[in-house]
């Protein structure tokens, strides 16, 4: 968020100090202030929350507070991008780093990187990883609905960090929300797991007390680094962190979208569409199937009224689709009652 160069208002639109607060909420009441009230509180005017009235120069108006909200919203979406866009491109520097010393192969405790080929390596190295764990472990888990022989996989170590007391923290696709096999799961976790979920993640990435952390080194995850630099394991626990915040618990409902006749994930292909990525690339980072996909899409068209590919990436910026979500009272799109699909869930 956007801050403020004050010492005595260090903040951003995302939480005004006490006498912002009162100003702004009193000039949203009455439609305006004068410039001599808010002459204590400046942080309003540089979050471009006040401006001057066209009308007379000597009262200042309020931003609407929906306008407000919008803001936030596109920022902590740009955020979220650019965020995992980093995270990519530390994923590719490993790799490269790694390839280039020999102690990056080295099975030796208290290598920085460690190249872990093969899954037999890699459920070792997780196993031992996991006896050692003492207090939290940190975990994104993309893709769609889990299978039941992956969560099979990592059950036995799973509930051994429950008998020990250990935290366990896990993000998925929202998509994973619809698979029987996870609520099992959490189910038998009871109190030691907490679930959230996005409309996307970041790879896969587990983190043991914050000391060690495994990513995929590989398209097909077979080949796996072991992190235990302390550098490298903070940022990518302040990553896992800041999506957290972000996330919506797995036993809370999905946020309305706020347009009539379009779920939840329709918003998110359209979004997705309207940055131009393809069907396929849409699928994958939001764990769905292809035809599924396209499922949507096709729904999406005919809830806009699009005849045509081009006309849907037009129909979706207007309908305000094509960026986070608006708040309710800003310009509401209604659509004739359509019956539902399963694609829907």
């Amino acid at each position: 968020m956007a801050g403020h160069g004050t010492e005595a208002h260090p903040h951003g639109a995302d939480r005004l100090c006490d006498a912002g607060d009162r100003v702004y909420s009193r000039a949203v009441r009455r439609g305006r202030v004068s410039r001599e009230d808010a002459e204590s509180v400046p942080c309003l005017v540089e979050l471009a929350l006040l401006h001057p009235d066209p009308d007379d120069m000597g009262w200042l108006v309020p931003t609407s507070p929906q306008e407000v909200m919008t803001r936030l919203l596109r920022e902590m979406h740009e955020h979220v991008v650019a965020t995992q866009s980093r995270m990519g491109e530390a994923v590719s520097a490993f790799e490269w780093y790694s390839a280039l010393g020999g102690d990056a192969h080295s099975p030796s405790e208290g290598v920085a990187i460690r190249v872990l080929d093969g899954l037999p390596r890699i459920r070792a190295a997780m196993d031992e990883a996991t006896e050692a764990c003492t207090s939290e472990v940190l975990a994104v888990q993309p893709g769609g609905i889990r299978r039941e022989d992956e969560l099979s996989e990592g059950l036995h170590r799973a509930l051994a960090l429950r008998r020990r007391g250990v935290r366990m923290r896990d993000l998925y696709t929202h998509v994973a929300r619809h698979g029987q096999g996870l609520l099992n799961y959490m189910e038998l976790m009871e109190e030691a797991a907490e679930a959230r979920t996005l409309d996307e993640v970041t790879e896969r990435l587990i983190v043991f007390d914050r000391t060690v952390a495994f990513i995929p080194a590989s398209p097909d995850r077979t080949i796996a680094l072991e992190l235990r630099h302390p550098a490298l394991v903070g940022y990518l626990v302040t990553v896992f962190e800041r999506l957290w915040r972000l996330a919506i618990p797995l036993t809370a409902p999905l946020p309305d979208t706020g347009i009539e006749g379009i779920t939840h994930r329709e918003r998110s292909i359209a979004a997705l569409l309207a940055e131009g990525h393809q069907d396929a690339v849409v699928a994958e980072r939001l764990g769905i199937s292809v035809r599924t996909c396209r499922a949507h899409i096709a729904r999406l068209s005919e809830t806009l009224g699009a005849a045509s590919r081009t006309q849907l990436g037009v129909r979706i910026a207007q309908a305000g689709l094509d960026g986070p979500p608006r708040a309710p009272e800003l310009q509401p799109l209604t659509v004739p009652d359509r019956q539902g699909s399963p694609t829907d869930r």
